[in-house]
């Protein structure tokens, strides 16, 4: 594998670019010249910086299946962490699992970008990096560490639900159904109004681009400079259909319990915005806008980094879901 030749930014997908853009390079890297490579060779390819790679692993704690390594910007070049150092940045390659998987980094790009651009939903910053030997990797910046290496308060739903794997089992992120994430936040979060529309969009969002993976640690709250609390950034927004076969949703019950959940997706999204609070004004704002897009999100797709097949999987998945969502 080579460093393919680059004519969008690797980070905004902006046309007319063979490395990072000046906005890429302000919301990701501090408006540092970062260079789009890394100079090591992805994990497992090369046995003189496999070990490097071994001891980040051991140093970092953030969950989930995908492997991730800690990274952090120093002047302008990207490295591991040593031991004692905190990232500020996670940087994700190819998986070991799941169909597809080289397209992965690209695909969590992509959707983070649409996400973003598109829709206006608050995304952790991010972009497609490679390593050495061609191979792409998606690299996001932690918005729960600052520039100076302090950490904010982080709470996932999970946490916040008091849902462990000791004391609900190991499937115990995927147990319940969405209103439970609003009930969560009208007790967490003074500021619930205002925030829940956001997560509303999100599973709007999430729904017409087949991310069947959105569980209750891929939503949190993050302290805020006045020590309050807020929705954080979404993350880990990809069309997890394109790499495994999984449901609609990724919790138990979907949407709604199970007594509340009938009729079309359209309908059981009215139905949960009534139930969470939100006018109906808010919720045909949304639906409106979730609807209305085809054509900036046919550009991203075509900007995007993904291979030709996956694009067009990408585009009939996102066409097919968008048709169910418009039946009301």
């Amino acid at each position: 594998m080579s460093l393919p030749e680059i004519q969008y930014c690797p980070g905004t997908l902006a046309e007319g670019f063979h490395t990072y853009s000046r906005t890429c390079l302000n919301r990701v890297f501090q408006g540092k010249k970062v260079h789009h490579e890394l100079p090591y060779d992805s994990p497992a390819s090369n046995s003189e910086t496999d070990d490097l790679f071994e001891e980040n692993r051991k140093r970092i704690s953030i969950s989930g299946v995908q492997e991730k390594f800690s990274v952090l910007l120093e002047k302008n070049k990207l490295r591991l962490i040593n031991e004692g150092e905190r990232g500020t940045y996670i940087l994700k390659p190819i998986p070991s699992i799941g169909k597809k998987s080289d397209q992965m980094p690209s695909n969590e790009h992509l959707t983070m970008q649409i996400a973003r651009q598109i829709y206006g939903i608050e995304t952790a910053e991010n972009a497609l990096i490679f390593f050495k030997n061609g191979s792409p990797a998606y690299i996001t910046k932690r918005f729960d560490v600052k520039d100076d290496g302090t950490k904010l308060a982080q709470d996932d739903f999970a946490s916040l639900a008091e849902r462990t794997p000791q004391t609900h089992g190991e499937h115990y992120k995927y147990l319940g159904n969405y209103l439970e994430i609003f009930q969560l936040m009208q007790k967490y979060l003074p500021a619930y109004k205002l925030e829940a529309p956001k997560v509303l969009k999100i599973l709007i969002f999430n729904y017409l681009f087949s991310n069947g993976d959105a569980h209750f640690k891929n939503f949190s709250l993050l302290e805020t400079p006045m020590g309050d609390y807020r929705l954080s950034p979404a993350y880990d927004l990809l069309n997890s259909r394109i790499h495994i076969e999984d449901k609609d949703f990724a919790l138990d019950d979907g949407l709604l319990p199970r007594n509340l959940g009938q009729g079309k997706i359209s309908q059981q999204f009215a139905i949960l915005s009534e139930q969470a609070g939100i006018s109906s004004k808010i919720f045909n704002d949304i639906m409106n806008l979730m609807l209305s897009q085809s054509d900036n999100v046919e550009k991203l797709i075509t900007a995007s980094f993904l291979n030709d097949t996956t694009k067009k999987i990408y585009r009939q998945s996102y066409q097919g879901r968008l048709k169910q969502l418009m039946k009301r």
